[in-house]
C-alpha cells in the first residue's frame, strides 16, 4: 500500500526514512518552504528524491500564485487568484499557469497542488479569502480550466482542490472540521461546476476536502465519503484520474479519527492517494495500520486494482518531460516579470 501515499518530511535534506520508502515505491513527496533555502537547493532536493526512486515519482508543492500557498522570490510573484478572477482574462490565466509550470519544471517539480476551485461564498471564509477566483461558479470554472490547460502545456500535473468546496464554511480544516449546509442540488448548481469544468479540461488529480456535508453524507467528511467520491466524483462527474485525500494530519480529521483509521477509511471510500505531510512520527504507524487492513481484506479488490492502475499512469505521465528541464534562469525571468507587472497595472486600473 506504500505506493498509495504522498508524504512530507522536515528539513532541507531528504530523510533516510523517506529515502528508504521511495526505494520501496512510495508514490510521491510533498515539498514545503521548510524543505529548501534556494532554487539551487530545491533542484538538488528534487534530483535526490528522483534518484532514490526506482520509478517515476510525484514531486508536488503549492504554487497558487499571490497567496500564502505560493513560492517566494526569486520565483515570479503573480497576482492573487482573487485579483485575477475579478480581471476575468481567461487566456492570460492560461499563460500565467504555463509560466508557473515552466518555473516549476526548472526545479524538478512535476505536480502543482492547484488550481484551487473553492467558491468564495462566505466573505469571512478563512480558506478562500484571496485564494479563490471568486464566488461565481462559471467564472471560477473558466479560470480553473485555464490553469489546468496552462500547466499541461508545460508538462506539469495539476490538482483541482478542494473537492467539493470549502467556500461556504467558516472553520479552517487545518484546525477543525468545517460543515456545509447545502444539499446535493445546491452542490451541482454551484460548488461542483468548477470541478466539472476541470474534469472536462483533463485535470489528472483532484484533492478532496475535509468538510462535513450533513445533507449529503451525515456520517463522513467528504474526504472519507464513498457517496461523494465514488458516487458524485467518479460515477456522476466521470472523473477517472487520481483522487488525493488532503493531509489526514489536519485538525479536521486528527481530532475526530485516529490517523490510521482515517487512512483506512479514505481508501475504503474510493481515494487513490493519501497525503500525510506534517507528522513524520505518524508515518510508520499509519502504514502499519493500512497494511494490516489490506491483509485482512478490508479493501475492495476491484477498487484497489483500479487505483494501482491509475497511480502508475499518473507517475509515468510526467517522466518524458523531465528530460527537457529548463535552466534555472527561467525562474523570475524578465518575460515572466513583465507579464506579472502588466497584470498588476491592469488590476489597478480596473479597481480604478
Amino acid at each position: 500500500m506504500l505506493e498509495r501515499f504522498l508524504l512530507g518530511f522536515e528539513g532541507t535534506r531528504l530523510t533516510e526514512n523517506v529515502r528508504a520508502l521511495l526505494k520501496q515505491r512510495l508514490a510521491g513527496v510533498a515539498l514545503f518552504r521548510r524543505n529548501w533555502e534556494s532554487v539551487e537547493g530545491l533542484l538538488a532536493m528534487t534530483e535526490e528524491i528522483r534518484a532514490a526512486a526506482p520509478a517515476p515519482v510525484l514531486i508536488g508543492l503549492d504554487q497558487e500564485g499571490g497567496t500564502p500557498f505560493s513560492l517566494p522570490e526569486p520565483f515570479t510573484q503573480w497576482p492573487a487568484p482573487a485579483e485575477l478572477g475579478r480581471l476575468g482574462d481567461v487566456p492570460v490565466i492560461e499563460d500565467i499557469a504555463a509560466a508557473m509550470g515552466r518555473e516549476l519544471r526548472a526545479v524538478g517539480v512535476n505536480l502543482n497542488f492547484a488550481p484551487m476551485l473553492d467558491l468564495h461564498v462566505h466573505p469571512q471564509s478563512p480558506v478562500t479569502r484571496g485564494r479563490s477566483f471568486g464566488s461565481d461558479p462559471q467564472r471560477v470554472a473558466e479560470m480553473g480550466a485555464a490553469v489546468v490547460r496552462g500547466m499541461a502545456r508545460e508538462g506539469i500535473l495539476s490538482c483541482a482542490k478542494h473537492f467539493p468546496g470549502h467556500g461556504d464554511a467558516l472553520a479552517d480544516p487545518h484546525v477543525d472540521l468545517p460543515a456545509y449546509s447545502g444539499d446535493l442540488a445546491r452542490l451541482r448548481g454551484a460548488e461542483l461546476v468548477p470541478f466539472a469544468a476541470a474534469v472536462r479540461a483533463g485535470v489528472p488529480m483532484v484533492m478532496t476536502a475535509h468538510i462535513l456535508l450533513p445533507r449529503v453524507d451525515p456520517q463522513w467528511p467528504a474526504s472519507l465519503s464513498s457517496q461523494l467520491l465514488c458516487g458524485t466524483l467518479r460515477k456522476e462527474m466521470k472523473f477517472d484520474g487520481v483522487i488525493l485525500a488532503d493531509d489526514i494530519g489536519m485538525g479536521a480529521i486528527r481530532k475526530k479519527y485516529g490517523l490510521g483509521e482515517a487512512a483506512i477509511r479514505a481508501f475504503a471510500a474510493g481515494t487513490d492517494l493519501v497525503a500525510l505531510c506534517h507528522n513524520p512520527a505518524a508515518i510508520a504507524p499509519v502504514l502499519a495500520c493500512v497494511e494490516d487492513a489490506a491483509t485482512k481484506g478490508e479493501f475492495n479488490a476491484e477498487d484497489t486494482r483500479a487505483s494501482l492502475e491509475r497511480i502508475p499512469r499518473l507517475r509515468n505521465a510526467c517522466a518524458p518531460l523531465e528530460k527537457d528541464r529548463p535552466a534555472l534562469g527561467v525562474i523570475g525571468c524578465a518575460e515572466h516579470r513583465a507579464l506579472a507587472e502588466e497584470l498588476q497595472r491592469k488590476i489597478a486600473s480596473a479597481a480604478g
